[in-house]
């Protein structure tokens, strides 16, 4: 139970920091959300932007995402899909750009280079900031421990029993950084196109402010991992027999064996599998992606009961993690190497995940969008 508590901790509450969401008892939202509504006249008035205004040219590694009216969550046959992905709401969303692939180690290398950047888990571990995020009364850890890192993953030896025990298989790990996702001896040497993880929130957004971009919003992210493909559970259809060939996931009995079925025991370099029709690789699997929305477990609850198309949604008015309700998360999508189809199956469209904003894992990146204004400015 120590080492346990050490790592939530130090990892700012390791259910933020999860590899793939279980289902928690739904508890009523402290904060009602107050996203406005749009009327109808509002929605049929409204000129969505499909298609790429002429003249302007997509950003180098960048693909055009066509705007779109859908519906954002769960579909109906997945029987995999989560309480808090349910019930799909109308949106209606205008075209932008987006990163073809995660954002690489190069690229963000470039952007260290530039800018002289520390990532949070290569800064000193501030005790009064972080025993803000902790139960009152939570001890000191020694100060060898209190130590810059990040949580990496370890297998486990035998099967697992209790899937809710996230300590079983994350160590935090001093040392671990965007430059040594694995721990101090790990380095990205030789993978600098392998997707950058170890980044916290704060950190993609540094990164986007540099190269004039920003995060998609989790319907924005929605849209383009469906390219075009409605109503299906996957962003390639419904066949999961096809998931190794599609996707980098966990493959065998997690968290103990990985038949690396897909190629891949741990993350995979950019388009190591086929893009989807938009031009957009690793929309499933491979690292999670950072999303601007907020993690509120509620939030389709509440919208769907407004019963109106929301405009260009971005998310919920507030954070809500029915266990944990001092975190304050963000979305992120997509899935990672470490979700497996008889854990959580998150590399599922509709399938989201709250994270802790200053919290940062091995399998955890993101990837940028633009939107027409931002370029046109």
């Amino acid at each position: 139970m120590k080492n346990r508590f050490n790592i939530l901790a130090l990892g700012i509450l390791l259910v933020a920091l999860i590899n793939c969401n279980l289902e928690t008892k739904e508890k009523k939202s402290p904060e009602t959300n107050t996203v406005k509504p749009n009327s109808t006249s509002e929605v049929e008035k409204y000129a969505i932007l499909t298609n790429k205004p002429d003249g302007l040219i997509a950003p180098e590694g960048m693909v055009w995402v066509p705007g779109s009216t859908f519906k954002q969550g769960a579909v109906a046959s997945d029987k995999m899909a989560m309480d808090h992905e349910k019930p799909a709401i109308s949106v209606l969303v205008d075209g932008f750009f987006m990163d073809a692939t995660e954002v690489t180690n190069r690229q963000f290398a470039e952007f260290i280079k530039a800018t002289g950047y520390i990532t949070i888990a290569e800064r000193g571990i501030d005790w009064e900031e972080l025993k803000k995020q902790v139960p009152p009364g939570t001890p000191k850890p020694h100060d060898s421990i209190l130590q810059p890192g990040s949580l990496t993953f370890k297998k486990s030896k035998s099967p697992v029993a209790n899937l809710y025990d996230f300590s079983q298989w994350w160590n935090w790990t001093i040392g671990a950084n965007w430059q040594h996702p694995n721990g101090p001896e790990s380095t990205i040497k030789g993978k600098e196109n392998y997707p950058v993880v170890q980044i916290a929130y704060e950190d993609a957004l540094a990164y986007c402010e540099w190269a004039n971009r920003r995060l998609p919003t989790e319907a924005e992210w929605e849209l383009a991992s469906r390219a075009g493909s409605y109503g299906t559970i996957y962003n390639w259809g419904d066949d999961a027999s096809v998931l190794s060939k599609k996707a980098n996931t966990w493959e065998g009995d997690f968290p103990v064996n990985n038949s690396m079925a897909d190629g891949f025991e741990l993350r995979a370099p950019v388009k190591s599998y086929p893009a989807n029709a938009y031009g957009l690789y690793d929309m499933a699997g491979n690292v999670w992606e950072w999303t601007s929305d907020w993690y509120n477990a509620n939030y389709y609850k509440e919208m769907k009961v407004q019963n109106t198309v929301l405009i260009n949604p971005t998310g919920a008015n507030s954070p809500f993690t029915p266990n944990n309700p001092l975190a304050k998360e963000k979305v992120i999508k997509g899935g990672s190497f470490l979700c497996s189809d008889s854990y959580c199956a998150s590399y599922r469209v509709s399938a989201r995940m709250g994270s802790s904003m200053d919290s940062s894992l091995e399998h955890t990146g993101f990837r940028t969008v633009a939107s027409v204004v931002m370029l046109t400015k």
